[in-house]
């Protein structure tokens, strides 16, 4: 006994010791977190906005970037991004901005707003540089806002128009004896056809068409107002493909020059008087946003509430928009009193239907109870992101955000024969019912299924329509004539009545002010930013595994593992989404 309570004591000092040692060094990580530098702007300063980095709805702060000199762990979002580029327009010590325009990692719609924010800064007179070694068309299209835009001599710019290409898997799936049975609403719901066509159906050509053509049509004008030319020559140097080299950018006056690196730098010190190259004060926008603060002040409320990525039920993730998550946040914005206005932040391409039902009801529900809800449409805002803002007192879109696909889809493969033929798999089993196993991918459906579930997608299509004809105060008819699945460009979605106004998020937040009757307001941002404790917990784990994934497979892998994710989560789930992979190039 003696020698038990001998060793019991012994374990329980050494517990009661690496306790104390894992205490002190959680206050250490704390400490060294919390009392770091302060960080400062600096004289003379340049901010650098790399286009080349996506800066997503949700930005991403990592504390333990602090230990390193490195800030890649630190992403702002979007409209971080937007906030420093206003805020640089008064800081004295910010004398321009350096755009790194090679490539542009961010959507159409964000790159509209981005640009438009500089088309802000200029007005000061503070100057804007922009340099890529090869500028692709999405890097151009901001960066020609620049007062001065090189190129590399030995590089290019890309200059050919826009184009979409989609892939169509019908072929495969025969070859494997796989049946993708298939129910959709609406004739140009062409979320399903690289299941069920070897081609474009016409119908998916014409809406493309028309909405490239838009988009398109708005690069020829933006270029043209900047570089001081007419869209017609513009669009005569794409179909004859004029810009082949960078001289070529050069002698048709889309660019200002060809430069090297250290040759823009030397040019941009000059503009600071006379700074040597190596003391040049570039500012990344990471260091900017520890330096200033960007954000508003005031005493009323506003809740922004960011929602980014594929809409499923239950809570998802990050960069998944789950209704229980946002059905919970937006609730938490209805009923907090000292919150005056609602305004939603969407980037999605829409999912489940039954999840965007249940955020409309609460959307509804706020709108209802007299407070202000205003929804501002990013890359895109489609299907089943259309249905849960459909009923807000006000749309806000860019010209370029992809929106509209009213429209509904279901389907479940039936993999009998691949099973069978390609593997030696047989499947047998009993039921209590005629229909309990209606949804087995293992069979055909009976002619009786069939029809269910038909007419459970027509039935949820029609519930889509009045929602939208509810809440754009439209006839059912007329969305039905403007649905049927059909995508629009922002400006269309505005002659059409999809939409209130042209704008971006600052302009939806100062709607939902107005609307709300308050001019000394801050914002209350959700979802929260990731704390700490949860890092060192790893309870975002998910996101590591997604950039390992990512850097394993690269940009176009990482697309196709994101459509397979995305096709496991469309079986036997009714879908308002659009095409799932529709990359303008």
């Amino acid at each position: 006994m003696k020698s038990f309570f001998k060793i019991f004591l012994a374990s329980l000092l050494a517990f009661f010791v690496l306790c104390l040692i894992l205490f002190f060094i959680f206050v250490g990580v704390i400490t060294g977190l919390t009392s770091s530098e302060k960080v400062t702007t600096g004289a003379k300063a340049v901010l650098v906005l790399d286009l080349g980095r996506n800066y997503p709805e949700i930005g991403v702060e990592n504390p333990l970037s602090r230990f390193s000199d490195k800030e890649d762990g630190d992403v702002p979002s979007l409209y971080d991004v937007l906030r420093m580029i206003r805020h640089a327009k008064t800081d004295t010590a910010v004398k321009g901005i350096y755009i790194k325009c090679g490539s542009n990692a961010n959507g159409m719609g964000a790159s509209q707003e981005i640009r438009n924010a500089l088309a802000d800064f200029k007005t000061t007179g503070k100057f804007i540089y922009a340099y890529g070694d090869v500028i692709t068309q999405g890097g151009y299209a901001v960066g020609n806002i620049a007062d001065r835009i090189y190129c590399n001599p030995k590089g290019g710019v890309d200059w050919r128009g826009y184009a979409v290409q989609l892939a169509f898997l019908k072929g495969l799936l025969q070859k494997l004896e796989i049946e993708p049975q298939i129910f959709y609403a609406g004739k140009f719901k062409s979320a399903t056809e690289p299941f069920r066509e070897t081609q474009m159906t016409d119908a998916n050509r014409l809406q493309l068409s028309v909405m490239l053509g838009d988009f398109y049509g708005r690069l020829l004008q933006q270029t043209a107002e900047t570089r001081k030319l007419d869209t017609a020559t513009l669009h005569q140097y794409a179909n004859e493909y004029k810009i082949q080299y960078a001289a070529d950018a050069v002698t048709y006056k889309l660019i200002d020059g060809l430069k090297y690196d250290d040759e823009v730098k030397n040019e941009i010190a000059a503009k600071l008087g006379g700074v040597k190259l190596d003391k040049i004060n570039f500012i990344t926008l990471q260091k900017y946003a520890k330096a200033v603060d960007f954000k508003r002040d005031g005493k009323e409320k506003i809740a922004v509430i960011y929602a980014q990525g594929d809409i499923i039920d239950g809570k998802g993730d990050r960069d998944m928009i789950g209704s229980i998550t946002y059905r919970d946040l937006f609730r938490k914005a209805r009923l907090d009193n000292n919150i005056k206005a609602i305004v939603v932040r969407i980037n999605s391409g829409g999912g489940s239907a039954l999840a965007s039902e249940n955020m409309w009801r609460e959307l509804t529900l706020a709108r209802k109870g007299g407070k202000p809800v205003v929804v501002s449409f990013g890359d895109v805002a489609a299907s089943g992101a259309y249905y849960l803002s459909c009923n807000a007192d006000s749309i806000f879109a860019q010209t370029n955000t992809i929106t509209g696909s009213i429209g509904v889809f279901t389907m479940l493969p039936n993999l009998e024969k691949f099973f069978n033929n390609k593997l030696g798999v047989t499947f047998d089993g009993v039921k209590t019912a005629p229909q309990a196993d209606m949804l087995v991918a293992t069979k055909p459906l009976t002619p009786a299924q069939r029809t269910y579930l038909q007419n459970s997608v027509d039935s949820i299509y029609l519930t889509f329509k009045q929602r939208v004809a509810e809440g754009r105060k439209k006839e059912v008819s007329y969305i039905d004539s403007i649905g049927q699945g059909r995508v629009w460009s922002g400006s269309r979605a505005l002659q059409l009545g999809l939409v209130d106004r042209l704008g971006g998020l600052d302009d939806a937040i100062a709607c939902a002010a107005r609307m709300a009757k308050i001019s000394d307001y801050r914002l209350r941002e959700y979802p929260e930013t990731h704390n700490l404790l949860d890092m060192i917990l790893g309870k975002y784990e998910n996101d590591n595994t997604q950039s390992a994934i990512q850097k394993e497979l690269g940009e176009d892998g990482m697309r196709t593992y994101q459509t397979m994710k995305r096709v496991k989560q469309m079986v036997g789930v009714t879908q308002a989404r659009i095409p799932f992979d529709m990359s303008i190039q």
